[in-house]
């Protein structure tokens, strides 16, 4: 039909304009890489894939400087980067459910309030240095950002691990599932991540603090997802020998095996 391949060629015609508009140049790129080693560890057809995947993002995506601060083509290209390891296979429509991104120079401190099992409302103080939001905005703290290439060794990046979390409310729920293709998938893939989950949780229970993820992870089961994905894109050897089967679980879903 003339409509169908009609909307294909308009849509490549799109995607070259974007392209060419926000195109990253060989020095900035060469920088990006120099920062963040589990991006200069990749594949040379990997990095090429993911720094067009970053230029498409780059021109969807809309970045704000939060209290006056400046978003510099480095800065959104340093986030860009690793936004785009998650989805490097799944395509950029896996971020089609929100467009802002907020940049905090630092950590910032909000203000929460949570209802007990009672009734009663506790009001507390939460210091963040990343939060997604179902329908966005991504808010991230660049001094984190920054630093992502040395605290790889310590499995930390709040990039990845906010985007985990849009990745995980794909389907309606921040549960520690992304949207998966089938009854089956899902089932296979709670059942993984469950157990996962309770072996951490209780290792971190009993004071054992020596992991490869965060312990951060113990909160809650989303939380968990989050910092394992975290983990397996830069310490993914670490993170294959303390968690194999989560390991195979993430190398299917993202259909990469960053370890390897």
């Amino acid at each position: 039909m003339v409509l169908p391949r009609l909307l294909r060629r308009v849509s490549r015609w799109r995607e070259t304009r974007a392209l060419e508009r926000h195109a990253i140049p060989d020095e900035l790129w060469a920088t990006i890489l120099a920062a963040y080693p589990f991006i200069a560890a990749r594949s040379a057809e990997d990095q090429q894939a993911l720094r067009t995947l970053s230029s498409l993002f780059l021109s969807r995506k809309e970045f704000h400087g939060a209290q006056g601060m400046q978003v510099t083509d480095e800065m959104a290209v340093a986030i860009a980067a690793q936004a785009c390891l998650p989805i490097l296979k799944l395509g950029l429509e896996a971020y089609d459910g929100f467009v802002g991104i907020v940049v905090h120079a630092d950590e910032v401190v909000a203000a929460r309030e949570v209802m007990d099992e009672d009734g009663v409302v506790h009001q507390y103080d939460e210091v963040l240095t990343g939060e997604a939001m179902e329908g966005g905005p991504v808010m991230l703290a660049w001094a984190d950002v920054l630093t992502a290439g040395e605290s790889a060794e310590l499995a930390y990046n709040v990039v990845i691990h906010e985007f985990a979390h849009v990745l995980d409310m794909a389907d309606g729920a921040a549960d520690g599932v992304p949207l998966l293709p089938t009854d089956a998938a899902r089932e296979a893939w709670i059942a993984c991540i469950d157990a996962e989950y309770e072996r951490f949780a209780d290792r971190i229970d009993a004071g054992d603090e020596d992991t490869v993820l965060d312990p951060y992870g113990a909160e809650a089961v989303e939380e968990f997802f989050a910092v394992a994905v975290e983990a397996f894109f830069v310490a993914p050897g670490a993170m294959r020998a303390e968690h194999p089967a989560l390991y195979a679980l993430f190398a299917g879903y993202f259909r990469q095996s960053p370890a390897g």
